[in-house]
């Protein structure tokens, strides 16, 4: 099988051991990944350390070293996205889609300027407020998209002047790892050190003496225990966690029109996304017809191994994933609801879910109260718009939502009511590289993107000088 290496200081670093990585479509282990040594994760460390000294004091150099690394990226998408296919499952275009955007990301923060602030000039002081790196940082990304959400961190820790040690899910390490290797070649060594490793790589690194702050994205339960670890050492911490976003339809929303939307939305990466939309809200006056024209949607994906062409639906990417959605469906169908099209797991090699349209499951149910991170979607009838929002808003979860409707003046104050991070209307998912993202109650601490998410890897420095 394949074998990838860890980049420490600047070079290719094989592990002591290995574990096996798996092909979600096939169920079977197709390539092995390195498992981190506490030996070789304390060298990752020091060499982003001794690596921070020169890297944090040249911006010009900073910017055209994150230029480069995303231009490589951006070349290399067709090359990598059979990586990434293998490993998560995703069809090859949406994985190519994922390298190149990532690229995209490096080259957006490369050009962004730092904050800096005159507040006071005059006879008696001049004042200045500065944002200063704060060294080195430990970044641990999800399977879900693994390579973009590894720049959603590395581009602005970077950019602020930091150095980083990177671990990606031991579900999909391939692609990152492959990654790490290739920006060695722009990046100077110790700049970005990328680990793999199962259980606990993750909580040794939380709990290191060097980093100074941990960027985590995953699930809540994970990120709680990374806030725990953190708060011993006071490190700072930015977690993007869960989400289970609402999409409201208005009274006066076109079914037919709007549905492609939705499911698109909700459907993006097989679901496996934690802003799509995870339940629908809909008037008792619309609910058969978004209902049905939803399912159509549904009964046109073709879901398969996404090395196929013309596969808009790759599997789940692990065992446990795919298990939950199906228990989720199963509880959901037990307690009363119809699988209006869909229901259950694939049968045969992999980790298949059927495009499941659910209709009769309301507020109670455990897929409309948890985030399923799945194809299936609940679609939960409503009497008023206000009943709606109280609903939309009575959950742990606050990452992003969304308001469908003709009068889009209408649908703004309806999303304004949102408690959520981001607040979509006649859309979902739009997400950009300057555009803040982060979420609310459960679903997440600090910010991601645009100028708030750089200020996220810097610390803040007044400078105060007398003139009198």
């Amino acid at each position: 099988m394949t074998q990838y290496g860890m980049t420490i200081g600047g070079r290719s670093v094989k592990g002591e051991h290995s574990f096996d990585v798996v092909n979600p479509a096939t169920g079977q282990a197709h390539a092995q990944a390195p498992d981190c040594s506490p030996a070789q994760l304390d060298a990752a460390f020091e060499s982003a350390r001794t690596a921070y000294r020169g890297w944090k004091d040249d911006l010009d150099a900073r910017r055209a070293a994150l230029h480069a690394a995303g231009d490589l990226l951006m070349a290399k998408a067709n090359d990598l996205a059979p990586v990434l296919t293998g490993e998560q499952g995703k069809p090859l275009q949406d994985a190519a889609a994922e390298v190149f955007g990532a690229g995209f990301w490096l080259k957006h923060h490369a050009d962004m300027p730092i904050p800096h602030e005159v507040i006071r000039d005059d006879e008696a002081a001049y004042v200045e407020v500065v944002r200063r790196p704060m060294g080195v940082v430990a970044a641990i990304t999800p399977w879900n998209f693994p390579l973009m959400l590894a720049c959603w961190k590395v581009g602005p820790a970077l950019l602020a002047g930091n150095t980083m040690v990177l671990k990606p899910s031991p579900y999909t390490p391939l692609t990152t790892l492959a990654v790490g290797e290739l920006l060695a070649s722009v990046l100077p060594p110790g700049v970005l050190n990328v680990v793999s490793g199962r259980d606990p790589l993750g909580a040794q690194m939380t709990a290191h003496p060097v980093p100074r702050k941990v960027s985590f994205t995953g699930s809540v339960a994970t990120g709680k225990r990374v806030a725990a670890a953190a708060s011993d050492d006071l490190k700072r911490v930015t977690l993007e966690l869960g989400g289970n976003d609402p999409a409201i339809v208005l009274p006066d929303a076109d079914p037919a029109e709007i549905a492609p939307k939705l499911f698109d939305r909700a459907f993006a990466n097989n679901g496996q996304v934690c802003s799509a939309i995870k339940r629908v809200y809909v008037p008792d006056a619309l609910h058969d017809d978004l209902v049905e024209a939803l399912a159509d949607q549904a009964r046109a994906a073709k879901v398969g191994d996404g090395m196929e062409e013309g596969v808009t639906h790759g599997p789940l990417n692990n065992a446990p994933q795919r298990d939950r959605v199906a228990a989720l469906v199963a509880d959901a169908l037990a307690r009363g609801a119809t699988a209006v099209t869909g229901g259950g797991p694939v049968e045969g090699p992999g980790f298949f879910h059927e495009p499941t349209i659910l209709a009769g499951a309301t507020d109670g149910f455990a897929i409309v109260d948890e985030e399923q991170f799945g194809p299936a979607l609940p679609v939960v009838r409503y009497s008023t718009v206000e009943e709606a929002v109280e609903r939309a808003n009575g959950t742990h979860f606050g990452l992003s939502g969304s308001v469908w409707g003709a009068d889009a003046d209408r649908a703004w104050e309806v999303a304004s009511a949102l408690e959520c991070g981001t607040a979509w209307v006649n859309t979902h998912l739009a997400v950009h590289p300057g555009q803040p993202f982060g979420g609310v109650k459960w679903s997440g601490v600090g910010t991601e993107n645009g100028t708030w998410g750089l200020e996220g890897f810097t610390e803040v420095q007044v400078r105060h000088r007398n003139r009198l």
